[in-house]
């Protein structure tokens, strides 16, 4: 390789060295508040909506 293969070598893995660091950073931000170890939910039961059953009416008049 010539000085210049080497340079823009050098210059392309130093480039991809910055974007993973700029990516690793911006993901570890994103997954800050992720940290859901036990896996479980916050909501246990059924939604309200789907308990009930609808009931409608015919308007008369």
């Amino acid at each position: 390789m010539s000085t210049d293969d080497e340079a823009d070598a050098a210059a392309s893995d130093d480039m991809k060295r910055k974007f993973k660091e700029a990516l690793d950073k911006k993901n570890a931000k994103h997954r800050e508040g992720e940290a859901h170890l036990d896996g479980d939910s916050s909501i246990h039961g059924a939604h309200g909506a789907a308990q009930t059953k609808r009931e409608f009416r015919r308007k008369s008049g």
